[in-house]
This record gives C-alpha cells, sequence and structure tokens, in this order.
C-alpha cells in the first residue's frame, strides 16, 4: 500500500472511531434503560447480533461473483491496464472480501450519506488486487446489485402481501390496492432503469447528470475530458458482466436475495422474544417469519427513502412499527402484541447491534489480508 493509501485508510479509520464516539454519547436512552433491554434480550442478543455474520457473508459471496466475471472480462485496453495495475491482477480471497464487506458497510453506516465513505473505500482496498478501472467498476456493479436486490425484495413483497391477503391473514382495502399496484409499477419502472445501466453503462451519464446541478457544470465537464478513456472502460465493463457473465450476474443476485431473507430472521427473533408466534407451531413460526420478510420489506424501503440520516437515525426503528401498523399485524398478534414496548426495544437492540457492527468493521480496517 501506497503512502497516499495508507493515509486514506487512517482517514476512514478517525471517521469511522469518531462516528461510533458520536454515536454513543447521542444515544437517547439511560444507562438504566439500556440495561433492562439488553437484559430482557438475554441470550436472544446472541442470535440477533450474530445473524449478521452469515447476511455479510452472502454479501460477501455475491461481491465476489461480480469481481470474478468482472475479471474475466477483460474490458480495457491491454496496456492501459497494465500501466495502470503495475503486477499482474490477482484475485482476492473471500476472507479478504469479507473483510472489506463489513468495513465498507460500517463506514456506509457511519457516514451521513449511505456510500460516501464505504464505496471510495472498497475501491481504495481492491485496488491492491485490480486495476483501478476494475476495482472502481466491481464496486459499482456490486452497489448496483445491492440496491437492485432492494427492488426484487419489494416486487416480491407485494406478491407475498398479496398471498397472504387471500388467505386472510392481512386486510386488503381500496387505499392499499391503489398503494400495491403504484408500488408495482414503481419497481417495474426501476428495473427498466436498471437494464439499462445494466447494458449500456451508466458512469458516463451519472456524471453528464451531476453536470446539470447548478454550479457543478465546470467541473463535470472537466472531469470527463480528463478521464474519458477511464470513464468509458468502466461502463465497458459494467455492461460486459450482463452480456458475457450472466452466470455471476444471476448468482450474484440471488445472493444478493437471499441475504434479505436471512436478514428477516433477526426481526422474527425480535417477534418471538416478545411472544409474537402467531399460534406457535410450525405454521404460526412460518407465519410469523412471512410478517418478518414484510417488515423488513417496508423497513428497508422506509431507510432507503431516508438514506441521509447518519445511521438512518428513528429510521429503522419507526419504520418497523409504521409496517406493522401497514400490513395490520396488531390484530393479528393477540395480546402478547405491545407496540410501545416492542418500539423501543427494537430501536436500542438496532442502534447496539449497528454500533457492535460499526466497532468490528473498524477494527477489521486495521487489520492486513
Amino acid at each position: 500500500m501506497t503512502w497516499t493509501k495508507q493515509r486514506l485508510n487512517n482517514l476512514f479509520f478517525i471517521i469511522g472511531v469518531l462516528a461510533v464516539v458520536v454515536m454513543i454519547l447521542t444515544f437517547d436512552v439511560s444507562f438504566e434503560d439500556l440495561w433492562v433491554q439488553l437484559t430482557r434480550a438475554g441470550y436472544w442478543l446472541i442470535p440477533i447480533i450474530g445473524i449478521w455474520i452469515f447476511v455479510y457473508g452472502l454479501n460477501a459471496l455475491a461481491w465476489q461473483q461480480i469481481i470474478k466475471g468482472n475479471t474475466a472480462h477483460d474490458g480495457a485496453p491491454a496496456a492501459d491496464a497494465a500501466a495502470e495495475e503495475g503486477p499482474k491482477e490477482k484475485l482476492p480471497g473471500f476472507w479478504r472480501i469479507y473483510r472489506l464487506t463489513i468495513t465498507g458497510y460500517a463506514l456506509n453506516y457511519a457516514t451521513p450519506v449511505g456510500g460516501l465513505g464505504g464505496e471510495p473505500y472498497r475501491i481504495m482496498e481492491l485496488s491492491r488486487d485490480v486495476s483501478k478501472q476494475r476495482a472502481t467498476s466491481s464496486v459499482i456493479l456490486y452497489a448496483m446489485m445491492h440496491f437492485f436486490a432492494h427492488f426484487w425484495l419489494w416486487f416480491s413483497s407485494i406478491f407475498l402481501y398479496l398471498a397472504l391477503a387471500a388467505f386472510g391473514f392481512l386486510p386488503l382495502t381500496p387505499a392499499i390496492d391503489i398503494s400495491l399496484s403504484a408500488a408495482i409499477l414503481f419497481c417495474l419502472l426501476a428495473f427498466y432503469v436498471f437494464s439499462r445501466g445494466y447494458k449500456n453503462g451508466l458512469v458516463v451519464k451519472v456524471i453528464r447528470w451531476i453536470g446539470r446541478v447548478p454550479g457543478l457544470r465546470g467541473w463535470s465537464t472537466r472531469f470527463q475530458e480528463r478521464h474519458a478513456e477511464a470513464l468509458q472502460n468502466i461502463d465497458t465493463q459494467i455492461a460486459a458482466l450482463h452480456k458475457q457473465e450472466k452466470r455471476a450476474f444471476y448468482s450474484s443476485l440471488l445472493l444478493e436475495y437471499g441475504s434479505r431473507i436471512v436478514q428477516s430472521l433477526e426481526i422474527l427473533f425480535m417477534l418471538l422474544l416478545f411472544g409474537v408466534d402467531c399460534g406457535g407451531g410450525f405454521s404460526g413460526l412460518a407465519l410469523t417469519f412471512l410478517y418478518s420478510v414484510l417488515i423488513l420489506s417496508f423497513t428497508t424501503l422506509f431507510a432507503n427513502l431516508i438514506g441521509f440520516l447518519p445511521m438512518q437515525l428513528g429510521v429503522q426503528e419507526g419504520g418497523f412499527m409504521l409496517s406493522i401498523a401497514i400490513i395490520g399485524m396488531s390484530s393479528h398478534l393477540g395480546a402478547n402484541y405491545d407496540a410501545a414496548a416492542l418500539g423501543i426495544f427494537v430501536s436500542i437492540i438496532c442502534r447496539v447491534r449497528e454500533i457492535l457492527w460499526i466497532l468490528v468493521g473498524i477494527v477489521l480496517m486495521k487489520l492486513k489480508s
């Protein structure tokens, strides 16, 4: 690693540490309340926090598929690639990708705008293994895939909701019908936009769009002029993954979608902790898990709509409770359901889980691999 990269690594590390300090100091509960909720979680805290080992593992596997598929296609001219890379490119191992995945998400959680810290850090670190252009395109492709999988989760959740409503487990009103229809159209429009981006690349277009922002037109023009060939090569590599490496593309999509399903277990654990099991037994647990998928879908939608908040303060717990209200779960969960207590618990446990994983990411940032 060059001295410049080392200084950048230290900068990211300092940002992460400061973010954690700020989060702890602005924790809006007393130590007594925190201890009460942690005690209430008890052993359930282990699976609630530990499930993210598998979520991040699936994220890392998805990114690894993209890196392999992207490296298999030589989008940049050989002379340019050799001049930029220096040493011959090598595929990073899974554990290195896993480490960068956790650290990248830790920085995204810690910065006010998602991606402001995590994606640049991943590009910087991955460029130690492959060319800067390939590192950039791989990180952009993974960020696209991560968001693309969100749309598939939201899209499939619409039909899951309709299926549960058909069996009488969820309400279906004219207002909900209109909302679901609008959501279907929104997802279909997003799929079209993503398909255009995957077929033709999108980096050049994004830089051009930035140039339409008042005050940034000059920067956009100069940036395109200085990096025209590099930007075009990155777009070529983005388009090549979908066109020539379809197996890597769809494997990555399936893994990313699967990570959302595994993440739903976190919500399932919280509901079970509060005695919410929809009657118990296999059928009750299965129904509760399907509710958990829907809650995650609504919550991530709200979180992405308000993604400029650091750690998405208040969004996760607010989205959690709003999701329960929207799908009418309170009328199906029985006397054990306590919205206020569950809201407080979710707020505190999610915050503790995020802080712990941010700390893990910061520590991993200083480990060599």
